[in-house]
């Protein structure tokens, strides 16, 4: 009797084995015919048979999976994922077994994947699609553990379309991987066009350099991204409420920097501003401008928070530095203007409460007289703004209006055809 059990569990493997084999067989055959349809049919039964496989067949099986669920690029968002998954378990029985038979077919592929993948993110990108282009680069990466760029672009992207928790699972795996972004270019002089171009590795550089067509050898340094991925984890824990976790992950990337890393410095003062720590953002930007006094950013932010606080004089020093600064700051220029303007209402308020007297009329003329000087000297910086940004349509209207009240007819009818002339090229 046992030896008629054990006589009849050998016909049973052995059919399931034939069976196995047989809708393996009818996979590859598929996928050759690009009948990739009838190619996960075959996959789906053969799935279940898994269990008696040997590592050599559960590799070909993850690799005939991962063709048939790509579809040469046709197919869908989950067929697609699941195709990556697939190929990335093919790699993982090969590896754990040592016999490498398809995982170099598998690059290959991956490799053709990749670049497809990397058309689909760039032209969703142009598109302003940011969902799309996220998913696109993430695919990228996965096809590609090493490229790291891509998956934090995923994650960048994942933000701005709003995925947060999608956004945060891609920033706790770069967070997990130790991921910097800190990168080195290979840099030199080309002697005859003197631009300066990049290698992509030191012995190619280094022999331009020998062979005289370069020169000016350098290596130049990314900044470190810690600082971004720490301020947009915070910003999307704020925006869901979460502070306590905003703050931590700030905290935990202060555990691994020099305390002098700015970006890491001003996504900490972006985060304290959102929470409406006042006195620590200014704190955390004066700190930043120990580090950069010349950064006209930094002068141009601490304006608007005086400005918002109505410290004009301080908001004003501010606004003078960032274009001491950068004599092209368009955004300091137009908010000087604003805070000279922001001065009238109360004039009017006061021009308005006046009675008929002769001290009021005396005062309502001294009144006005301030009022024609705060035009006059917002006057310069609108038009320096028009003349660094000509299109700068908010600058126009302003300069219009200002004119107009000081009966500047000529000057009004100027800027009242430039008006006219931007909005028609809307």
């Amino acid at each position: 009797m046992k030896k008629f059990v054990f006589m009849s569990l050998a016909i049973l493997l052995s059919s399931f084995s034939f069976a196995q084999k047989k809708e393996i067989k009818e996979a590859e055959k598929a996928i050759k015919n690009n009948n990739y349809a009838s190619a996960k049919t075959a996959i789906q039964s053969a799935e279940s048979m898994m269990s008696s496989m040997d590592d050599k067949s559960k590799a070909k099986f993850y690799y005939l999976k991962g063709q048939a669920y790509y579809a040469n690029g046709s197919g869908s968002d989950q067929d697609v994922t699941e195709a990556l998954s697939s190929f990335k378990m093919l790699k993982d029985t090969e590896a754990q077994s040592g016999k490498m038979v398809y995982t170099l077919e598998a690059d290959q592929l991956l490799l053709s994947m990749s670049n497809g993948f990397l058309d689909k993110a760039q032209n969703a990108l142009n598109s302003k699609n940011h969902a799309v282009s996220s998913l696109n680069f993430e695919r990228a990466y996965r096809t590609s553990s090493t490229d790291t760029l891509y998956l934090y672009n995923a994650a960048v992207l994942a933000t701005s379309s709003k995925e947060y928790d999608r956004a945060l699972e891609l920033y706790s795996e770069l967070t997990n991987i130790k991921y910097t972004g800190i990168s080195t270019s290979y840099i030199a002089t080309n002697v005859e066009t003197g631009e300066d171009e990049a290698f992509p590795d030191p012995k190619l550089r280094d022999l331009a350099v020998m062979a005289k067509s370069h020169e000016k050898s350098r290596n130049s340094k990314s900044k470190s991204k810690v600082g971004e991925i720490a301020k947009n984890l915070a910003l999307i824990y704020i925006e869901k409420g979460e502070t306590e976790k905003a703050l931590e992950a700030i905290a935990n990337a202060k555990k691994g920097s020099s305390g002098d890393d700015i970006n890491l410095i001003l996504s900490e003062a972006n985060v304290r501003y959102k929470l409406g720590e006042i006195d620590t953002y200014k704190e955390l930007i004066s700190k930043a401008l120990k580090l950069e006094p010349n950064n006209a950013d930094l002068l141009f932010n601490l304006g608007v928070v005086a400005s918002d606080s109505d410290d004009y004089d301080e908001a004003k020093k501010y606004y003078d530095m960032a274009i001491a600064a950068d004599p092209n700051y368009v955004r300091a220029y137009m908010n000087s203007a604003a805070l000279v303007l922001d001065r009238e209402q109360s004039l009017i308020d006061e021009m308005n409460s006046l009675g008929t007297s002769s001290a009021d009329n005396k005062k309502y003329e001294e009144l006005q007289d301030e009022r024609t000087e705060l035009y006059q000297s917002a006057i310069p910086y609108l038009t320096t703004v028009l003349e660094l940004d000509p299109v700068n349509i908010s600058a126009a209207k302003t300069l219009m209006n200002i004119y107009s009240v000081l009966g500047e007819s000529d000057k009004f009818k100027t800027m009242q055809a430039k008006v006219a002339e931007l909005e028609g090229g809307k």
